[in-house]
């Protein structure tokens, strides 16, 4: 975690540099408290570097704010006065958005990335920019007015399935939606009056794992995603996500798996994901697409070969993946998440997917499955909108 020192203000220090460093100390205790759950003053203090007046100022402004609040341990094994424990204020919330080709989903998070309630929005067909936008705003509509008035959102964000670019949310390029050049973000503001950011799904839910889940305080990560729209994925390298020049690295999904194989959304052959998809293993089962988290189950269950050789040729296709991942980027762990999961489980062992890679790479290497669930894309979402927000809490509330 980052820490804010506090040096001694030297005479003549301007009253803009004393207001930087107070918002500086309300990001990083925010930021601490939102990523590590309840935390003491006291921690806070070792945690911070910085003295108790000042963490107990801090921690003040930031309840006047409505973004934590504080309570007393129920006990301590400590002699003398405990120290108060401080939470995420569970009024401040984020809408996430997801839309998909089969359903839009809509979630509402908390700070702290809790996901109060999500909904899944089935669509006939392959929903357009506008009629996510529309039916993502009714959703919220109704979310909202069953949930407590006192909360209060901050935000929405929007999990795409494709390229979008992360300076205005525009998304770029979302082959198998059909959407080419929607400005979703801004979209999403008209349509509701809520601040809107937009941003690669892949990226976001690879947050989310990082921030809370099976990738939280590692450095060196890969992470790759299966979903109904297709697959995607991200890379941590030394604590810091690869972008790319614009963003949109991490593309796991248009890797070469098979010469003069499919042809994929993005006009190339031979892309993994237009070789494995989730339609294809949840028909093998019979399940539906609202099904999906059984897909895991099913597999694991099913008497049937053709499931078999489909299983076990789609879990090689995940293998040049998962060993060429390894071979260029080093990692020290390969999360695996959606109906890549589900194709996971069903591997004897971790050498079907990295007993090919340079050994003194897989080495060093293990394969997991994403912990934070279905919740991982609510999450990330949330997070696009949460970021902006501990990066300056009084300057957003105030905007």
């Amino acid at each position: 975690m980052p820490t804010v020192a506090e040096p001694a203000r030297p005479p003549g220090a301007s009253v803009g540099t004393t207001e930087q460093l107070r918002r500086n100390n309300l990001s990083n205790i925010l930021s601490l408290v939102h990523q590590g759950g309840p935390l003491s003053r006291a921690r806070l203090t070792r945690m911070t570097g910085l003295n108790r007046s000042t963490v107990g100022a801090v921690v003040a402004d930031l309840a006047d704010l409505r973004l934590v609040n504080e309570r007393m341990p129920e006990r301590s094994a400590k002699a003398g006065r405990p120290s108060p424990v401080v939470h995420v204020d569970q009024g401040t919330v984020a809408i996430a958005v997801n839309p998909e080709v089969d359903a839009v989903h809509v979630g509402l998070v908390g700070l702290g990335g809790r996901v109060f309630k999500q909904v899944r929005v089935a669509t006939a067909n392959t929903p357009s920019a506008e009629q996510v936008v529309e039916l993502a705003t009714t959703a919220i509509s109704d979310l909202l007015s069953r949930q407590d008035h006192s909360l209060r959102v901050v935000g929405i964000g929007v999990a795409v399935p494709g390229q979008v670019r992360l300076s205005d949310g525009l998304v770029r390029e979302a082959t198998h939606m059909g959407w080419f050049e929607q400005p979703l973000a801004a979209m999403f503001e008209r349509s509701t009056g809520h601040p809107s950011w937009a941003a690669n799904a892949a990226v976001l839910a690879m947050r989310a794992e990082s921030t809370f889940g099976a990738g939280r305080d590692v450095d060196d990560l890969v992470y790759v995603i299966g979903g109904a729209s297709g697959i995607g994925g991200g890379v941590v390298t030394g604590g810091r996500l690869l972008t790319g020049t614009a963003g949109y690295a991490g593309e796991f999904g248009h890797t070469f798996v098979r010469p003069s194989g499919t042809a994929c959304q993005c006009g190339g052959h031979g892309c993994f994901e237009a070789e494995v998809t989730q339609q294809r293993l949840l028909d093998s089962v019979g399940l539906q697409a609202a099904q999906a988290d059984q897909l895991s189950a099913a597999l694991a269950e099913s008497t049937n070969p053709d499931v078999a050789v489909l299983v076990a040729e789609s879990l090689d296709l995940l293998g040049i993946v998962v060993r060429n991942a390894v071979n260029l980027f080093n990692p020290s762990v390969v999360v695996l998440s959606g109906f890549l999961a589900a194709l996971h489980s069903a591997a004897p062992d971790d050498r079907a997917l990295i007993g090919e890679a340079i050994r003194s790479a897989r080495e060093t290497v293990r394969v997991q499955d994403a912990a934070l669930g279905a919740d991982q894309l609510m999450v990330g979402a949330a997070e696009i909108v949460f970021a902006e927000l501990i990066a300056d809490p009084s300057g957003f509330l105030a905007s």
